[in-house]
């Protein structure tokens, strides 16, 4: 199947074989946060758009994470009961109460009613630790929908609010992954695949946000582990310049602490995510389920 990019911030290089939609036009809208509306006024546009077999859809940068959320929905609607793997440096999981934003959009997928669970996997990011406690959505950890799977995080907090199952912590990638693994090899329900690139080393891709531990090569690894489930699958966490229109997204976004790129070096950091990108490709391509 061919893979699609959703050319929302022209961040995604030339991919062979690729469906390329031009949706530059929806970029002030749709970047970091967008009403709930306006995010199901673009799923319904993908509908419309996308091809029943699509391959991986690449959105971007990591600021375009949210927009998983239709492409979630249309394929769990095709295919039927799933779950969502997720890895990720971050639970994207945290309060938002304007709507939708890249770090808010997996409560709304669990709470989808053909999503059977969702694993969030790779997070090293202070968000979840006691500071931030307050500001993870409890609802789908406490009902057995969501699993965050963390590196050498302060997860303390949820075993004292009896949510002890819901977070597995563990020293390194190699441990998480190798749990993982058996977590998933005890079933053979269908995935969707979501990979945010902040969750590997700035060693092998450099993002604009912080970011995690896990090494390119464990990722394939833990992708070909999935073989023969993976229904659906988005890529994103590319290198773009954010020119917030919207003085409320730049007051988010300074926030948020997204660290600047510099100039001189965002060639270089882009080549690497593109290379990084046609790798993971290949490893999804063939993973995939027929």
């Amino acid at each position: 199947m061919r893979p699609i990019v959703l050319d929302l911030d022209g961040s995604v290089d030339t991919l062979e074989r690729a469906v390329v939609v031009p949706l530059a036009h929806w970029c002030d809208d749709l970047r970091f946060a967008c009403s709930q509306r306006r995010l199901r006024a673009f799923g319904e546009r993908m509908r419309e758009l996308l091809p029943n077999e699509a391959g991986t859809v690449f959105t971007g940068s990591g600021d375009f994470h949210h927009l998983s959320v239709p492409l979630i929905e249309r394929i769990a609607a095709q295919r039927g009961p799933l779950e969502v793997v997720v890895f990720d440096n971050h639970p994207d999981n945290m309060r938002f109460v304007f709507g939708v934003h890249c770090g808010s959009w997996v409560h709304d997928v669990a709470a989808l009613p053909n999503v059977l669970h969702v694993h969030v996997v790779g997070i090293t990011s202070s968000d979840i630790g006691p500071m931030h406690a307050w500001e993870n959505r409890l609802r789908p950890l406490r009902r057995g929908r969501l699993t965050y799977w963390s590196i050498g995080a302060r997860t303390g907090w949820a075993r004292a609010l009896g949510m002890g199952s819901a977070f597995r912590n563990f020293d390194d990638a190699h441990a998480l992954l190798q749990a993982f693994q058996a977590e998933m090899a005890q079933r053979d329900t269908p995935i969707y695949l979501s990979i945010d690139k902040d969750v590997l080393s700035p060693e092998d891709a450099r993002t604009n946000w912080d970011q995690g531990c896990m090494r390119e090569d464990d990722l394939h690894a833990a992708i070909r582990d999935l073989r023969g489930r993976i229904v659906g699958s988005d890529i994103t966490g590319e290198v773009s310049v954010a020119r917030y229109a919207h003085w409320w997204k730049r007051a988010l976004s300074a926030l948020d602490r997204q660290p600047s790129i510099p100039g001189a070096e965002l060639r270089a950091w882009q080549a690497q995510q593109h290379a990084v990108n046609r790798r993971l490709l290949r490893t999804i391509d063939t993973a995939r389920r027929a």
